[in-house]
């Protein structure tokens, strides 16, 4: 997940760990989302855009609109799951179409490539805004955002995108803690973003590419994987699986399954990445080339 289990994440708040600072903040969210009106919540079924909508849903009610943007770099259980959660907490939804694929700076898939991706998302989202009689878009940045390379984050700043969990501090551990308090049942889940954040910087999105990944990721749940990345570098596929499950992983049989599975789709080659599943690995190699500039 992210710095800390869900385990651990359950024990703190159970233990009222940073509880009454998450509490306060969420009140400050709730003055915050009654002063706006009305909203057009970006929503993607992760645990951030599902708590923005659940409170924005509470405090406007029919004034608050969440709209899911829908292309190939979805992936197929997130689209269930959106809709699972619709139904599951009666939201306000719409599914709009984004075409990021016929943009050449975003299928190029270089360090920039979410600034594109994000430009279109929200060059949909406005207009609709306005159609709708939306007063603001806003998305579920947390405070962690503001510290890692996050290129869509400048495009949510162009396109006057607010972020109401940064406006009020709230931090991704604060999210799960008020989401689990809530029953959401995005609280422990894994962070789930795109599936070109899978493909190397360099290697171009196609529609075949995204679809080895989207494969090999359903591979890996109906395997009873649950933290993991399928890193896409060409020939090459990396596993990355959370240190809690590599002990599975390094099974005989299991690795003997994983390697068939994988050359199925295509790969030529299937490793195990040993440092395990972290967020912004494909950024690690971004920051390198920094430091030597």
């Amino acid at each position: 997940m992210d710095s800390i289990t869900v385990e651990e994440e359950a024990e703190g708040a159970e233990a009222g760990e940073g509880f009454a600072e998450a509490s306060a903040k969420e009140l400050a969210l709730r003055e915050l989302f009654q002063t706006m009106d009305s909203v057009l919540v970006a929503f993607s079924g992760g645990v951030d855009s599902t708590y923005v909508a659940y409170v924005a849903g509470e405090e406007l009610g029919r004034l608050a609109l969440c709209v899911t943007g829908v292309s190939p770099s979805l992936a197929s259980n997130q689209r269930e799951e959106v809709a699972a959660l619709v139904k599951r907490l009666g939201l306000r939804h719409e599914v709009i179409n984004t075409e990021e694929m016929n943009d050449p700076a975003y299928t190029r898939n270089e360090g920039d490539r979410c600034y594109f991706c994000k430009s279109e998302l929200y060059s949909k989202l406005a207009p609709l805004a306005v159609e709708r009689g939306m007063a603001f878009v806003v998305d579920g940045s947390t405070t962690d955002d503001l510290g890692d390379y996050r290129p869509g984050r400048a495009a949510a700043g162009e396109r006057g995108v607010r972020s109401p969990l940064v406006e009020v501090g709230m931090s991704k551990r604060e999210v799960r803690i008020m989401s689990r308090r809530a029953g959401l049942p995005t609280w422990d889940k894994p962070a789930s973003p795109c599936l070109s954040s899978r493909l190397a910087y360099g290697t171009p999105v196609t529609i075949e590419r995204l679809s080895a990944v989207d494969r090999g990721e359903a591979v890996m749940r109906v395997m009873g994987f649950r933290e993991f990345r399928v890193r896409h570098h060409g020939e090459l596929v990396r596993l990355e699986i959370a240190p809690a499950e590599l002990d599975k992983a390094l099974r005989r049989e299991v690795v003997d399954e994983l390697a068939r599975r994988f050359r199925e789709l295509g790969f030529r080659y299937v490793t195990l990445d040993l440092h395990g599943y972290r967020t912004g690995a494909m950024n690690e190699v971004l920051k390198a080339v920094n430091r030597k500039s």
